[in-house]
């Protein structure tokens, strides 16, 4: 059991490390989102990473983690990425479960304060191929849910200059760059060659029996 658990520890901090480098090389390396930086900087994102393997666990996981940002300093948390490495890795089931969020944010009587964008390995837009380069800008490593405070949402946006551009030139800045060149940045994330079972097998010592 103590390994399993250490295992568990192991495989979280490799989730966290895979999705701070995404969010450095990505999306604020390439300028996805101009409002990343200041949060990052000010370590005002909160990392969570979820250990459910279905969906009613994984919803428990954001009612929880809804009533925590809602009620958090946002100087000490301005925002949350709830990571479920572990369940809805199939991306027509995870954007199924998006309207499964905005009904907890109903119920919890949270619309119009928090939010939830999402961002997954395979996540395709609308109207595009699989392999559209520009699918690239709601991809990460993990399948995760992003909580967002709408009032710091829209306040960000009115702050910026062009805000409805931002869309247009995130899709100029990966056709320009191509597919080949984000993938192969995508490639140097951390989780690529850290998975669960690896680390398993790593900490299994020779002789040893699953579980003991």
């Amino acid at each position: 059991m103590a390994m399993i658990s250490k295992i568990k520890l192991v495989f979280s901090a490799t989730v966290i490390v895979a999705t701070t480098e995404w969010l450095e090389k990505i999306v604020i390396g390439l300028n996805l989102c101009p409002f990343a930086k200041a949060v990052h900087v000010k370590n005002q994102i909160r990392y969570v990473v979820s250990s459910a393997n279905n969906s009613d666990v994984l919803l428990a996981d954001l009612k929880r983690e809804l009533c925590l940002l809602v009620a958090a300093d946002p100087e000490q948390i301005e925002t949350t990425l709830l990571i479920h490495p572990e369940v809805l890795s199939d991306f027509v089931e995870y954007n199924d479960f998006l309207s499964v969020c905005d009904s907890a944010i109903e119920e919890l009587e949270m619309d119009g304060i928090l939010q939830v964008a999402s961002f997954h390995p395979q996540y395709q837009f609308a109207d595009t191929e699989i392999d559209d380069v520009t699918n690239y800008t709601n991809r990460s490593p993990y399948p995760m849910l992003h909580l967002l405070r709408e009032a710091n949402v829209t306040r960000a946006l009115e702050s910026f200059p062009d805000a409805a551009g931002i869309y247009q030139k995130n899709i100029a800045t990966l056709q320009k760059l191509g597919k080949v060149r984000v993938d192969a940045i995508s490639a140097t994330f951390t989780h690529v060659t850290s998975t669960k079972e690896t680390l398993m097998k790593q900490e299994r010592l020779p002789g040893s029996i699953d579980g003991q």
